[in-house]
């Protein structure tokens, strides 16, 4: 029987705690090891994650971007199943960094994480200005909102509710301590539109519709239900925006840039978000182009085409739809939250 909601948060907090003040080493070969263990015995979360990546690796491939190694995932059914192996562990390996968040600290990021675009990054943080931010389910989701507190040392940003109160303040509390102030998806626009005025910084999170209230943007080949919030977000707020991404180097090294997101000044306001949308899904392409193993929102549905294409086993990878098919759409697969966002 499965522990209470209650009980499971007091762990989980608890849990924290304790990781936070072991070794790192061990504790990620641990989560490694468990995210094999993890691919063994969700047989059905790795179907959705072989045909996700496979698309990804034909669009890559067919545009010459991202390393050979996914390139090859392509066509070798192979190397698309180590690609999906490999998802599973930088899955388990998110877990473990949400649960030592509380123990980073701001010399943590400068050993740590390497910035590719320094041009960029100090662009984006002119004094003064709040800038928009946006995420997506991809490598060390935590560090780029870290990144941001340190350098503004002020943000905002949404967070879906919790069903346990216990488990939401501890959220709160944590990414409070790091300088991010948390904020309810129901008033999460009022909210965000409210700091950019004041010229405070926002970060979102835009590559999974958690509501279903998105908009068939293409992606990586083929039209794929992308959330609008961030869009109209800019183009109501006038404020710059800029998809961000952390991916992992290494054993407790990464590399963070973030791609400037043009919002076009001219035409009505319905051209201003669909061209803005189209503009976030090509800035999404190349941040997860480096790393596609490291983007867990594979292992939930994204273009709905696939979700007509049952993938049980690597064998069955050929005869997925490629990226510009266009198959039966089937209801949504059950989702596994990823965690808030």
């Amino acid at each position: 029987m499965p522990a209470p909601r209650w009980l499971q948060a007091r762990l989980l907090i608890a849990g924290s705690w304790i990781l936070c003040r072991l070794p790192e080493g061990p504790l990620i070969r641990a989560a490694e090891f468990a995210g094999d263990l993890w691919y063994r015995a969700a047989p059905e979360r790795a179907a959705q994650a072989r045909r996700n990546l496979r698309r990804v690796a034909v669009a890559l491939a067919a545009s010459d971007r991202g390393p050979a190694t996914v390139h090859a995932a392509a066509t070798d059914d192979r190397a698309l199943e180590r690609l999906v192996r490999r998802a599973f562990r930088h899955a388990a390996l998110y877990y473990l960094e949400v649960a030592r968040t509380p123990g980073l600290r701001p010399g943590d990021l400068e050993q740590r994480l390497l910035i590719e675009t320094p041009e960029v990054v100090a662009e984006a943080f002119t004094p003064g200005r709040g800038s928009i931010f946006l995420g997506l389910h991809f490598g060390a989701l935590e560090l780029p909102a870290l990144y941001l507190a340190s350098r503004v040392g002020d943000a905002v940003a949404p967070m879906e509710t919790l069903d346990d109160p216990a488990l939401r303040a501890w959220f709160i509390r944590t990414r409070g301590a790091a300088g991010v102030r948390i904020v309810g998806l129901r008033e999460a626009r009022r909210e965000l539109l409210a700091a950019l005025r004041a010229g405070t910084s926002v970060g979102l999170v835009g590559d999974r519709d958690l509501t279903g209230g998105g908009t068939l943007t293409p992606l990586f080949g083929a039209p794929a239900s992308l959330p609008l919030g961030p869009a109209l977000l800019a183009v109501e707020s006038g404020a710059p925006m800029y998809a961000v991404g952390a991916r992992r180097a290494g054993r407790g090294r990464y590399r963070g840039r973030l791609v400037p997101v043009p919002v076009p000044a001219d035409g009505s306001r319905r051209e201003r978000v669909t061209a803005t949308m189209t503009v976030i899904a090509a800035a999404f392409e190349e941040i997860v182009a480096d790393a596609p193993e490291q983007w867990w929102a594979v292992f939930f549905p994204i273009w709905p085409d696939l979700e007509g294409a049952i993938l049980d086993g690597p064998g069955d990878a050929a005869r997925a739809p490629g990226p510009l098919g266009a198959g039966p759409a089937s209801p949504a697969d059950p989702a596994v939250p990823a965690g808030p966002a």
